[in-house]
């Protein structure tokens, strides 16, 4: 672009050579003379304009020129203080970031499998790092500590009592009730030999052994039919009696300080038991060896949990608009707040960098980044000098 300009200049200057010299035999040539001559004129003043911003004319000092070598730092400051005030105000972040629709593309890319997949891989590969990294005396205590303290934390009889409550709604324990008496049923059917021995070894010296056996076969009968009776009659009054049992316990769990204070004593019983800190323990060292399993071979075990869980995120935001707004929300103003907050750093991180170029550096980013535009002021001013320098010239024929 430079040299197109040159060219420009230098055809003005051919131009005006030859019609100054053949000029006094052809009066018209006055006007082709005159509109090279300002044509000249004009390329000269933006030529020295545009060359003033980067560096000296012909290397002359001439003063107020070179102004990006000399004003480099001050450029840097205006830039930085220009990008923060209008590029990283709370307003206009916030009007850009809602124009975005973060939540929605948020909520495609999760959807998309391979995007999960990738997605749920690194993470995985994250918390496989950190898990290994963790010291394990520290971390089983921790565990340990925090189950502990947060079942302490917690009444048991409510919450027994809420499940009891849910348990028995549209009842449903009486489906845990039928499970019970198959599991009797198959007692009494896998281990006749161990039940005719407890009746013998019961028995006094004195009843026969044939007496042994009539009360086993009669108590085996009499167990069995109760059991298929119970098990066929949904309005047994066994039933009725499991009925009223666990609903007196579970008013008894709601309301009674005594039975309150006995589940109490029962959940510190459980709490002190070995058992509690053996679970803790397997719970991490469980973890560990996934954690190592995911590492050792991440692609062997892929956590195909965790993508279905990413996919259905996407999907549920894709699904419930007024969520995807909230997400969008809570995005806009994280966002924003946060670049509210460090603006000032943005800018003077771009003053700083600017302040660190080299000034000849300086000189040829901003001449390439601009040049050709500038480069187009100067055809621009050799050809509106020219047409200038011919209306005036005619003017001044016309005035005579």
């Amino acid at each position: 672009m430079r040299r197109r300009a040159t060219g420009l200049l230098g055809l003005a200057l051919a131009v005006f050579i030859v019609a100054s010299l053949f000029e006094p035999g052809h009066t018209w040539l006055g006007y082709v003379r005159a509109t090279a001559e300002a044509s000249l004129v004009g390329g000269l003043a933006d030529w020295f304009a545009v060359t003033a911003l980067f560096r000296h004319p012909l290397g002359i000092p001439i003063p107020h020129t070179a102004i990006v070598a000399k004003q480099k730092d001050r450029i840097g400051r205006v830039l930085g203080n220009f990008v923060q005030n209008h590029f990283l105000s709370h307003d206009i972040v916030t009007a850009e970031l809602r124009r975005m629709h973060l939540s929605d593309r948020i909520a495609h890319w999760l959807a998309e499998p391979d995007n999960s997949a990738r997605l749920a891989r690194q993470l995985a590969a994250g918390v496989a790092r950190t898990v290994e990294a963790l010291p394990d005396d520290e971390v089983r205590g921790i565990i340990q500590r925090s189950a502990v303290a947060r079942i302490r934390k917690t009444p048991v009889a409510p919450v027994l009592s809420d499940v009891l409550t849910l348990v028995t709604a549209d009842d449903r324990h009486q489906q845990l009730l039928n499970e019970a008496i198959a599991i009797i049923a198959r007692t009494i059917e896998e281990n006749p030999d161990a039940i005719r021995e407890g009746i013998r070894s019961s028995s006094p010296w004195w009843v026969p052994g044939v007496v042994d056996q009539v009360l086993f076969k009669k108590i085996l009968q009499s167990v069995a039919k109760l059991v298929n009776d119970v098990r066929a009659d949904p309005h047994h009054p066994l039933r009725r009696q499991f009925d009223r049992a666990l609903g007196e316990f579970i008013e008894q769990l709601k309301h009674s300080p005594e039975v309150s204070a006995k589940a109490e004593a029962l959940k510190e019983q459980m709490l002190g038991h070995p058992l509690v800190e053996d679970w803790a323990a397997s719970l991490w060292d469980n973890a560990r060896r996934a954690a190592a399993r995911y590492r050792q071979n991440p692609e062997g075990a892929p956590p195909d949990a965790l993508e279905r869980g990413i996919v259905a995120v996407g999907e549920s935001l894709l699904a419930h608009p007024a969520l995807a707004a909230e997400l969008d929300n809570f995005l806009i103003q994280a966002v924003a707040t946060v670049l509210e907050q460090h603006r000032h750093e943005v800018a003077e991180l771009i003053t700083h960098t600017v302040s660190a170029w080299d000034p000849d550096s300086a000189v040829q980013r901003l001449e390439l980044a601009v040049g050709s535009d500038l480069q187009y002021i100067r055809m621009n001013g050799t050809l509106v000098g020219g047409l200038v320098g011919l209306c005036i010239h005619a003017i001044s024929a016309w005035l005579r």
